[in-house]
C-alpha cells in the first residue's frame, strides 16, 4: 500500500499517485493539505452541518431516494461559495490534470460533497459506478476520493472505510481510518466499499472524477 507522508501536489507526488493507481487501483495519502486549509474545511463543514446538511440518498438523479437501511449520513454539495471550498476544488482539479497527463484516464469534471456521520451512522457496501453505466448523456464516475476532516480520531470512534476486492469478498482488502487530513483515492468501478458504524462525529469530503 502506498502511504505518502508530508506531501503536496508536486510533480513527484503526482507521479507516485499515478503509479499507485495504475498498479493497485488505490492510493492512501497522509497530510494531504496544508493544515490551515484542512482546519478551515473542518470549520466550514461543522458550521454548515447545523442548518444546511440533508439526509443522504442513494441512486442518481430521478432514481435518488432515501433508504436508512443502506445509509444514514447527511451531506451538502460543495458550491465554491466559501474560500476553503474554492481552494479544495482547485487542488482536486490540479490532481485531475496530473492524473490525466500520466494515466490518460480522460477525467473531465469533479464533484464533491461534505459528509457528516453522527453516532450510529453507516453506509453499507456499494460501488460508486458500474462498468456498464457509461453513456453519451451521463458521464460515469471513474475515480473516487475521500478526504477526512475528523480531528483526534480514536479506534473506538469507528467509521472506517473498508475497500473490498469484489462483491463476494468477506474480509476487506484494506480498512482506512478516518484520520484528519488523510485522503484516499480509488477506482470507482473496481472496489466495493462501506463505511462502518461511526461512534462519534465524523466529517469528510467525498468526491468523484467523471
Amino acid at each position: 500500500m502506498s502511504n505518502l507522508n508530508n506531501i503536496f501536489l508536486t510533480d513527484q507526488v503526482l507521479d507516485l499517485i499515478a503509479d499507485s493507481i495504475a498498479s493497485q487501483g488505490y492510493v492512501l495519502l497522509e497530510n494531504f493539505l496544508p493544515i490551515d486549509l484542512a482546519s478551515s474545511l473542518l470549520t466550514d463543514a461543522e458550521v454548515l452541518s447545523r442548518t444546511k446538511f440533508k439526509a443522504a440518498g442513494i441512486g442518481r438523479n430521478e432514481d435518488n431516494k432515501l433508504d436508512s437501511k443502506i445509509r444514514t449520513d447527511s451531506t451538502l454539495w460543495l458550491t465554491q461559495k466559501m474560500v476553503p471550498q474554492v481552494t479544495y476544488i482547485s487542488v482536486m482539479e490540479r490532481l485531475q490534470q496530473g492524473v490525466n497527463q500520466r494515466l490518460f484516464m480522460g477525467l473531465s469534471e469533479f464533484e464533491c460533497h461534505y459528509s457528516h456521520y453522527q453516532k450510529g451512522d453507516f453506509y453499507l457496501r456499494h460501488l460508486d459506478a458500474f462498468k456498464s453505466q457509461q453513456s453519451s448523456t451521463q458521464k460515469n464516475r471513474r475515480l473516487s476520493s475521500v478526504f477526512y476532516l475528523t480531528p483526534d480520531w480514536q479506534v473506538e470512534d469507528g467509521g472506517e472505510l473498508c475497500l473490498y476486492a469484489d462483491q463476494k469478498q468477506v474480509e476487506p482488502l484494506i480498512n482506512i481510518a478516518p484520520m484528519f487530513n488523510r485522503c484516499v483515492l480509488f477506482l470507482s468501478d473496481v472496489f466495493p466499499h462501506e463505511v462502518l458504524t461511526s461512534n462519534n462525529d465524523r466529517y469528510s469530503i467525498a468526491g468523484w472524477y467523471r
